[in-house]
Formats: structure tokens, sequence, C-alpha cells
């Protein structure tokens, strides 16, 4: 259920009113709902209860402590691309045997944590890498279990930057590369193959690329077996998509039916990596309008986030609803508007060709759908500090993640003036 609401004339987020909330956090504020985050781990635990199921949270899309922490707590695990993302679930509570590490260029230091905090399983994404696991296993006197991330050269029909599971992008490995790769695996005693897995893409809308890809996947554990590994696990990755505009995503039983029909005759435990689907809608972008400018084209609404605290309508073309807080965009007549912030960059929008009505300098804007790689993905760009991370419980909120002060920007550059 949405927990972002009009009651009266003004929205509220549970039963926090944002319009109160921005005048103590200001703005730009990222506000997630934590209600809407259980409500969303429960029913995805719900979903896959009749199969074997361990459900590991993409950590890259939302990685705020507080956030992390209630995920974990509803019993999901972590899937990682980095030392600094195992790091981070390790301390939200994240059981180090529901923990895979992902990512095409791990790294000495990132392979030795994680062998020393005893995570779940490697994903294996190209015999370099392989070759190094081993070795720093068999140094460390321990034994490696890993899975080999497959590139099925599925479309997901999805944005490009998002497309994972084609030959063309940098991830996994080609099924003609295996059979070398399982020689490579018998000769390294530290190595344990324990599953197989694949991603083809995120912001998923149909699931036939995906049911394709799980039979393919099933076929291939099949012919695996039959070569003397002991496979326990099929991970078939995360990508299903969610509502930001019109779209209409399969719903989260409808995904899980279609997975455990391909992967339940092969009686390996699967292994999802959720990310957006859990997070994204919890979140929105607080921000108050600067000014509105007027040219021959079009009127400009500037408001105070901008691209460094949102780059996904920038890095994607993508699309987010934006709405005013005070619910006053329902009046007057609708203009041609781009919804911009102060960065100096023609790419810094949040909203390009909406027709709306104008608002006016103070009003206050909601982003929605800013819960899954908006905070992760935000940066200091032109100097500017980072925003606050607030989530709401009921009628209080906690600041997750304080805002970034100007003078915390330079702190580490200071000691190095001459």
């Amino acid at each position: 259920m949405d927990q972002f609401k009009v009651t009266g004339d003004r929205y509220f987020c549970e039963n926090v009113d944002l319009t109160k909330l921005a005048k103590i956090e200001g703005t730009p504020a990222y506000v997630y709902s934590k209600s809407m985050l259980r409500a969303h781990c429960e029913n995805l635990l719900a979903a896959f209860k009749s199969y074997p199921t361990q459900a590991c949270f993409a950590v890259k899309a939302l990685s705020n402590l507080s956030v992390l922490r209630e995920i974990f707590a509803c019993g999901l695990g972590a899937d990682l691309v980095s030392g600094g993302e195992l790091e981070r679930a390790l301390m939200a509570g994240a059981p180090s045997d529901k923990i895979v590490f992902s990512g095409v260029g791990k790294q000495v230091h990132e392979i030795k944590r994680a062998l020393e905090a005893n995570i779940m399983m490697f994903n294996i994404e190209s015999p370099y890498e392989l070759d190094m696991i081993a070795q720093l296993a068999e140094s460390s006197g321990k034994t490696a279990a890993i899975s080999i991330r497959v590139n099925p050269n599925i479309d997901a029909q999805t944005n490009a930057k998002i497309t994972t599971g084609l030959y063309s992008t940098k991830f996994g490995l080609a099924e003609g590369d295996l059979p070398e790769l399982f020689e490579a695996i018998r000769r390294r005693p530290s190595l344990k193959l324990i599953g197989l897995g694949c991603h083809i893409g995120s912001q998923m809308l149909d699931l036939n690329p995906l049911r394709d890809a799980a039979r393919q996947m099933a076929k291939l554990c099949h012919s695996v077996r039959q070569l003397g590994f002991d496979l326990k696990h099929l991970n078939m990755g995360g990508g299903l998509g969610i509502r930001y505009r019109n779209e209409d995503p399969p719903s989260v039983s409808d995904y899980a039916a279609a997975l455990i029909k391909e992967v339940k005759p092969t009686g390996l435990s699967l292994i999802i990596e959720p990310g957006r689907s859990l997070v994204g809608n919890i979140g929105v972008l607080l921000t108050r309008v600067i000014n509105v400018k007027k040219t021959p084209d079009r009127h400009f609404v500037v408001v105070d986030a901008a691209m460094n605290d949102l780059v996904r309508p920038t890095l994607y073309e993508s699309y987010h609803s934006i709405e005013n807080v005070a619910d006053n965009l329902t009046t007057g007549v609708p203009s041609l508007c781009d919804i911009v912030g102060p960065i100096c960059e023609s790419g810094d929008y949040l909203g390009k060709d909406r027709m709306i009505p104008l608002p006016s300098p103070g009003d206050l804007l909601m982003v929605r759908g800013c819960g899954a790689y908006a905070a992760s993905m935000a940066s200091q760009y032109n100097s500017r500090p980072r925003a606050p991370e607030l989530l709401v419980s009921g009628t209080n909120y906690q600041v997750a993640r304080k805002r970034e002060s100007l003078q915390s920007l330079w702190a580490e550059e200071l000691a190095n003036l001459d």
C-alpha cells in the first residue's frame, strides 16, 4: 500500500506531514517509508514460500545502514559488488552465510575480507577471477564456495544501460567458455562449485525473457551435475520492474510463479537478488522551487535538488513523477515545463517536457520513485553537500543519514594545503 498520500491539502508519508518535515530538515531530502519497506519484503518472501528460496537484497540499490537493517531483519541476505557494500551488509546485520559477492572487478583486498567473513559464495565472472580467488583461498587455508555467473545472451527488453545478459555487456561468462572453467575448478581444491547463476537486466516489465533465461539455466544445471559437480543453488538474479509512470510491472506472485516453475525440476534451491522492486517506491525526494524562468520555448522550474541528488533522468533518460506537496498544481493552466536543478549542466534535470500548472517560488515538490538508485548514486558535484535520508515510521521519523555540511566537503583537503 502506498504510504505517500494526500490528507486534506497536504501530502503525508505514513503519518508524518511532508511540509512540516521539510521545514524541520530542509530540502533537498530523501524520505523513506518503513512500513512500505517491510510490506514489500514480507510480500516477496510470502510469494516464494512454496519453494526453497533465499532472497539477497542488491545493496547497490539503497545502501543506507538503517534501511539495510530493516531488510536483513526480515530474513533477507545481501547481494554485493564491492568491499564497501560487504562492510555495510555486515554492519547492518546480514548473516555472512546469506551473502553473495558478485561483480566483474573484485580486488584482492575485497576477496580476502570476504573469505575472512565466510560469505555464502562468490559469483565468478572471469577465468582470471577464478584463479585469483583460488590462490587467495589456498593461501588462507580456506575453501571458497563459488557460483559461475553465466551470460545467457538474452535481451531483457529494458534500458540498454541496465541490460546485463547479452554478449555485448561485460557481465558473466558465455556457455561455450564453461568447459575450460570446469577443468580449472577440478584442479583447484580450494574451490567448491555450488551453483550457477545469471542476471539479465533491471527494471524488467516482461517475464518472458526471465522465463527463457531460467529454462536455459535449468538445462545447463542438469548438464553440469552430470559432470560430477554437486550443485546446490541456481541464482536467477533480480531485475523485477516497478511503476514510475504508467508501466504495468508483473506482480511479485507472478514473478515467483514464473521462476519456481522453471527451477523446481532441478531440485536446486533458488537465489534471487531483488533491489529496485523492494525499495524503489518506498522513497521520494523532497525539493523546493527556487524560481520559474520563462524562455521562448518553455518554462524552467528551477529547484534546489539536482542531478547530483538524482542522476537517473540524466543517465538513463528515466521518468519520475513530480508532484506539488501542497497539492496546488491541480489548479491553473498547464504549461510546458522542465524541472531542473542549479547545476551547471544542460543535462541537470529531474523532469522534461511536463505539462503542468506553474508552481511558485517556495513551493515544495515531491519526486516519486527515489528509493532505488537515488541516494546510493548521489555525488557532491558542484560542491553540493549530499541530502539527508529520513526514515519514517508511523508518526515519527529518524535521520538515517544527516545532511552533509559544506565544511565536510573539504575537511580531508585542508591538511594538504600549503
